[in-house]
């Protein structure tokens, strides 16, 4: 299995601790392997991707890279600077894991795991005589779904060509049409057809994947392959119901994805929204059925369940910090409460320092179920995505896998497995977070200069979000011009949008919604349609409640 040197390990720098840049990097990287994050063989960033990525020297990057070597941390091998292959650290005398301190985080309100299933209680372990197993499904990847809502009203294309559809998740990912890409299907179908095993496992790529970009540390075979994050909800939600034998309450992001509400709800389950700030979701807006002090009780029960996005809120964008992240998880153990974390384009982030998945912060593997996804990458009709869960709820969820079967066919897991074990899978995501970076920079200079117009800084992912005076304007005409957007009202549950509590479209004309999907010359036109659209919206306060959004996970 080969592994790239621009892979993202979750290494930060923080300029207000005191601890010089590259002390801190010395120091991370010993916890990681104290972890298990970083094993011996694998490879390390260069030090020029790195600083760039830091925003520091690559002196640095390379004075904090000779120390490890000369502590036998790191080797040199052909040019790549990697983990000692020999290295062997006894736990007992490996180092202390160490962070900057403005990361360290607050001990657990709780001492014992929260029980995730109330009454029955899960089994914690496999049956020995049954070994857990993923099986692939004789379904093939089901393709994008078709689009939802009403019919689109007639409209004006851009420039007598067609209508351009600039909404999120509606556009393909072209750059994978590759003869790297054709040929892992190829393979893969014809390995099938003969009955052939493949050499790593999709399982065993997402294990390394998970461990050295998102800081997550599992086994293989405590993964399990899904049809997208949508899948993998519906999977945890059925599993927990049954276990709880009642309705589960839900909290969801507001605004959010739709998608994944819709979910909540068509499995049976009860939705809570829950306002988000330039944060992401708050622990604060939680109900907790407690006395609230000066005369206020909180009646409402706690929610059983927390859905969010902390890596990149969909869809403002914010990045929830470590501080939140540990008020969360301590949150979510007090109240016995699942946390499902949707990291569904953490491959994109494409400025700034990228933190660990929430997951890798659930050390006690009690709390946290992470969903991931290839859509964002690899483009919706792909359908294949991965579900890490707690141990209290993993043979839970491996026993309803088996039943009811996998919705992911082999091929489509043996031919992504090639693709990744080829190399091409990571040069892909490094090419997307390129392609992505250029068309936010043409969105926003396209854009810029507009009265009352903003480009919402966003430090990576497949979507813009665009700050206008009139919202429900803005996606009419634009609309009429041949060029078709989402309003941010679209993702809000309810039809009022409360006002001044989010990041982006704070004031009361609301925003739009642009995936980055879309051809280069096609993302110029729209731009440019949208430039004169919202130069010819005077000031004002429309509010919007369209109609649902796309979304492909």
């Amino acid at each position: 299995m080969r592994h790239p040197r621009d892979v993202d390990l979750p290494l930060t720098v923080d300029r207000t601790s005191g601890v010089p840049l590259g002390e801190q990097l010395v120091r991370q990287v010993r916890d990681l392997v104290a972890r298990g994050v970083l094993r011996p063989g694998d490879p390390l960033p260069s030090s020029r991707a790195l600083a760039a990525r830091l925003g520091t020297s690559r002196g640095t990057v390379t004075a904090a890279w000779d120390v490890l070597t000369g502590e036998g941390y790191l080797v040199a091998d052909r040019g790549a600077t990697r983990i000692t292959p020999s290295l062997h650290l006894d736990p007992e005398n490996a180092p202390a894991a160490t962070t900057p301190p403005s990361r360290t985080l607050p001990a657990p309100v709780r001492t014992t795991p929260p029980d995730l299933t109330s009454t029955p209680r899960l089994a914690t372990s496999h049956d020995p005589t049954t070994p857990p197993a993923h099986p692939g499904a004789a379904r093939r990847p089901r393709s994008a779904a078709a689009p939802s809502g009403t019919p689109l009203p007639s409209v004006t294309t851009v420039g007598g060509g067609r209508v351009l559809d600039l909404r999120p998740g509606t556009g393909p990912v072209t750059a994978l049409d590759t003869p790297a890409w054709r040929g892992a299907w190829r393979d893969a179908a014809g390995a099938t057809a003969r009955g052939e095993t493949a050499g790593a496992s999709l399982q065993e790529h997402l294990s390394a994947y998970l461990r050295l970009s998102r800081g997550v540390v599992r086994a293989p075979e405590d993964i399990l392959v899904t049809a997208g994050v949508r899948d993998g909800l519906q999977l945890v939600l059925r599993v927990l119901g049954l276990a709880r034998r009642r309705t589960l309450r839900v909290a969801v992001e507001n605004p959010g994805y739709p998608a994944l509400r819709r979910v909540v709800e068509a499995t049976g389950h009860t939705a809570l929204p829950v306002t988000v700030d330039h944060h992401g979701l708050d622990p604060a807006a939680l109900p907790t059925g407690r006395w609230g002090g000066a005369g206020r009780w909180d009646v409402s029960a706690p929610p059983d369940v927390l859905v969010l996005t902390p890596g990149h809120q969909y869809p403002l964008g914010g990045t929830m910090p470590v501080s939140r992240r540990a008020e969360l998880l301590a949150w979510a153990r007090e109240h016995g409460a699942v946390v499902i974390e949707d990291d569904y384009d953490s491959e994109l982030r494409h400025t700034g320092q990228p933190l660990p998945a929430l997951g890798a912060l659930d050390t006690a593997r009690d709390t946290v179920v992470t969903l991931g996804s290839f859509a964002k990458v690899l483009g919706s009709s792909v359908g294949v995505g991965h579900l890490v869960a707690p141990d209290p709820l993993l043979p839970e969820l491996i026993r309803a896998r088996e039943d009811l079967g996998s919705p992911v066919s082999r091929v489509a897991q043996d031919a992504i497995a090639r693709f990744m074990d080829a190399g091409e899978f990571q040069r892909h995501t490094a090419r997307m977070r390129r392609s992505f970076r250029r068309r936010r920079s043409l969105v926003s200079d396209a854009l810029a200069d507009l009265p009352g117009v903003l480009v919402v800084p966003m430090a990576g992912g497949a979507h813009a979000v665009v700050e206008v005076p009139d919202e429900d304007a803005a996606v009419a005409r634009a609309r009429e011009r041949g060029v078709l957007v989402s309003g941010i009202g679209e993702y809000w549950t309810g039809r009022a949008r409360p006002a001044g509590r989010t990041q982006a479209a704070s004031s009361s004309g609301g925003g739009l919604v642009l995936g980055l999907t879309a051809r280069d010359e096609d993302l110029a036109r729209g731009a440019a349609v949208l430039r004169e659209v919202l130069g010819g919206i005077p000031g004002g306060g429309g509010q919007r409640a369209g109609a649902p959004t796309r979304d492909a996970r």
